[in-house]
């Protein structure tokens, strides 16, 4: 991941000036310490950690959990031998630890790895480990813990933003590329196989007979093979958001693509220009429900019957309808089989939808066909 990669590096910079910055102030004190010498072994600990970090978190595999569990360690350390090295006096009255600034650096590790949660855990480790120092929880440690709380979580934070980005560029690169080379073999396809489908239909109508059927089979195909050329699959997946994953949402599939793939030569879909998202179980539950109504136009309205699937995208809710050419229904038709016990539109229809949190509603004129409309709400089927 580049950007991960650039804080990575960043993080090396900022360690090593923490570092310049510790040996500096420490050689300016280390007169005031009772055990100088040891003050100096510190300094060289965090000499040979800070060039181990260096060259190892160029390495992916040096920032798993147990390298950046031993990073803490080391600063933890490093922060208590404050107490042991220190003129107590000193100590009790808030001078600076011997790593200073350079403590930050690992819960600034663990915020790049793991984000704003496994940040502030490490800030709360650094800040136990800064009052143990103090011996009491002190203004100036009540400081520093909110101070790497801040630190941890805004890294994290942007960090797991920094991802989400990334990986939508490149679905949006991906998904470019593969539209143009469906644009390229759109064109190849128009340019041969639509053509000889569209002569086809048009000579078997002008000749009759079985040649009609092959030529009504040969339209039917290119209306198909025109949607599949045309369609632009859109799905978005919300374990990338932050906060999500196991207790987020489900995947989101945009339910144009699935009403999409029910157009044909007698069915029309028609449906917004921007995708309508819904969590995948749901979608699938809508496709279902449409399909159904689809059986259901042609075992009561015929196979030459013509269907309409209209999709709208609504605020607070998505609604479509299904409207055929079909004789209609007359008043009270599915009161009585509801009563025979042939729940089929009940339970694959109105069913599916209900448990969605949505209501279906039918109109049907006898003569001018039957339209059903099922509207589901978004939290509800979310």
């Amino acid at each position: 991941m580049g950007v991960e990669q650039s804080l990575w590096r960043a993080l090396t910079v900022y360690r090593t000036l923490a570092l310049v910055y510790a040996i500096a102030r420490y050689a300016q004190v280390a007169d005031e310490y009772d055990h100088p010498v040891g003050g100096w072994a510190v300094m060289a600990l965090l000499v040979v950690w800070t060039a181990v970090t260096a060259y190892g978190f160029r390495d992916p595999r040096f920032r798993e959990p147990p390298w950046l569990i031993v990073d803490l360690c080391v600063a933890a350390g490093c922060l208590l031998s404050t107490r042991w090295l220190d003129d107590p006096e000193r100590v009790a009255q808030g001078t600076m630890t011997l790593p200073t600034v350079w403590a930050s650096a690992p819960v600034l590790a663990c915020a790049i790895k793991g984000g704003w949660k496994t940040g502030s855990v490490a800030a709360l480790t650094i800040g136990a480990a800064d009052t143990l120092e103090r011996g009491a929880l002190t203004a100036d440690n009540q400081h520093n813990i909110v101070l790497l709380l801040l630190a941890g979580g805004a890294v994290g934070y942007v960090v797991e933003i920094a991802r989400v980005s990334e990986k939508a560029l490149t679905r949006a690169l991906q998904l470019e590329a593969a539209t143009r080379e469906r644009e390229r073999l759109a064109r190849d396809i128009h340019d041969s196989v639509l053509q000889v489908l569209a002569l086809v239909q048009r000579r078997g109508a002008e000749l009759g007979g079985e040649a009609a059927g092959l030529g009504r089979l040969a339209g039917e195909q290119e209306v198909a093979l025109r949607q599949l050329i045309s369609a632009t699959p859109a799905r978005v997946e919300s374990a990338d958001l932050p906060g999500s994953g196991a207790d987020g949402d489900p995947a989101r599939q945009d339910l144009r693509v699935l009403l999409g793939g029910f157009a044909g030569a007698r069915v029309t879909v028609s449906s917004p220009g921007t995708p309508v998202l819904l969590p995948t179980p749901a979608a699938r539950e809508v496709a279902a429900a449409v399909s159904a109504a689809l059986d259901n136009v042609r075992r009561h309205a015929g196979e030459r019957a013509r269907a309409w699937i209209l999709l709208e995208d609504e605020p607070d809710e998505i609604v479509v309808s299904v409207r055929d050419d079909g004789p209609g229904m007359e008043p009270g038709r599915l009161e009585a089989a509801r009563a025979q016990g042939r729940l089929g539109v009940a339970q694959s229809i109105e069913g599916r939808v209900r448990d969605l949190g949505g209501t279906v509603v039918w109109s049907s004129v006898t003569g001018e066909g039957t339209e059903l409309e099922f509207r589901v709400p978004r939290q509800g089927s979310g």
